[in-house]
């Protein structure tokens, strides 16, 4: 596989990295962060001060808290690969320990990228604002860590790998590759995304835009055990665009959630892609799905949806143990 690179640019003679990584091929999907930050004092009558909100500053925890919350939102402008995002919730607590004070700071949002650096960032900021207000009365505050509890959202939550091997085959519907006339990208796109996650093609063939040979097809693969049969072309609305009307008959459950996800992604991409007809249903125990031709539609296809609908395997081979 080639290894990717971010864009430079030429400064003085030196090949500088752009500073803000691509993300508009990644999905929303909610996001939550929980960061520690820790601050020791040295005395006890320092903690009561707190306790009983005598610190000459004022109330520690509810100022600091207010501190936090600015540095929570001020991210993206002191850290330049932080991207801006909406923060949807902001939890700030505090627990004494002994001398020892654990701040936490609890970050939701939903959008394309983790909220990690933010949740760190608002609680140092409370840290630091601690600090500030307690070294009038206690010369020995220390803050002693920072670091990330917890995260969770994104695509490494929805990547687990089914637990049997998956079996592919990917058929490009087209006239003109199959006439040798043009030649394919998004069948090759396609079979090397699965490769990615680990999903074994098992063929992968071409073929005009022909109702029968498409329905031979998936009744070829369905006898023969493979459990995901993609194909890819013939859903637009050209007169020899007939992908939809050959496997809609052979579906025995369409899976309209896995089209409205292909459509949704697509949308906020183009407005063209309101006029595709992906298909996605199971034929006995196979997932077919029916993805566009064009390069663009077949990759943003399979980001829309994978590796999170490998999840249907396991479904399956569940229903299979039960019957």
């Amino acid at each position: 596989m080639a290894k990717k690179f971010l864009k430079t640019t030429l400064i003085n003679g030196k090949l500088i990295p752009d500073q803000m990584v691509d993300i508009t091929h990644k999905q929303n999907s909610l996001r939550i962060a929980t960061a520690e930050a820790c601050v020791k004092v040295s005395q006890m009558k320092t903690i009561l001060a707190i306790q009983n909100k005598t610190v000459p500053k004022g109330d520690v925890f509810e100022v600091s808290r207010v501190a936090g919350l600015l540095g929570v939102k001020k991210t993206p402008e002191l850290l330049p690969d932080c991207h801006p995002l909406p923060i949807e919730f902001t939890g700030i607590s505090f627990e004494i320990e002994g001398l020892t004070i654990r701040i936490h700071c609890t970050i939701k949002t939903i959008y394309k990228t983790g909220v990690e650096v933010e949740a760190m960032h608002g609680a140092s900021i409370v840290a630091l604002n601690i600090y500030d207000m307690l070294k009038p009365i206690d010369k020995g505050v220390e803050i002693q860590q920072i670091r990330l509890l917890s995260k969770r959202g994104g695509k490494s939550d929805f990547s687990k790998k089914p637990q049997q091997t998956i079996q592919a085959a990917v058929i490009v519907c087209s006239d003109s590759v199959s006439a040798g006339k043009k030649e394919d990208r998004s069948g090759k796109l396609i079979v090397e995304t699965l490769q990615q996650w680990n999903v074994k093609v098992a063929e992968y063939s071409v073929i005009p835009d022909e109702v029968e040979q498409i329905q031979e097809k998936v009744k070829h693969y369905t006898d023969e055990g493979i459990s995901l049969i993609i194909f890819t072309g013939g859903t637009g609305l050209s007169p020899r665009d007939q992908t939809p009307e050959a496997l809609l008959p052979l579906i025995d459950r369409e899976i309209q959630g896995i089209e409205e996800a292909i459509r949704n992604y697509g949308q906020q991409r183009t407005p063209y892609a309101m006029l595709s007809r992906s298909v996605a249903g199971m034929v006995k125990d196979s997932l077919v799905l029916a993805l566009p031709g064009s390069t663009s539609g077949a990759k943003e296809s399979m980001l829309a949806i994978f590796p999170a609908v490998l999840h249907l395997f396991d479904i399956v081979k569940g229903k299979q143990h039960n019957k």
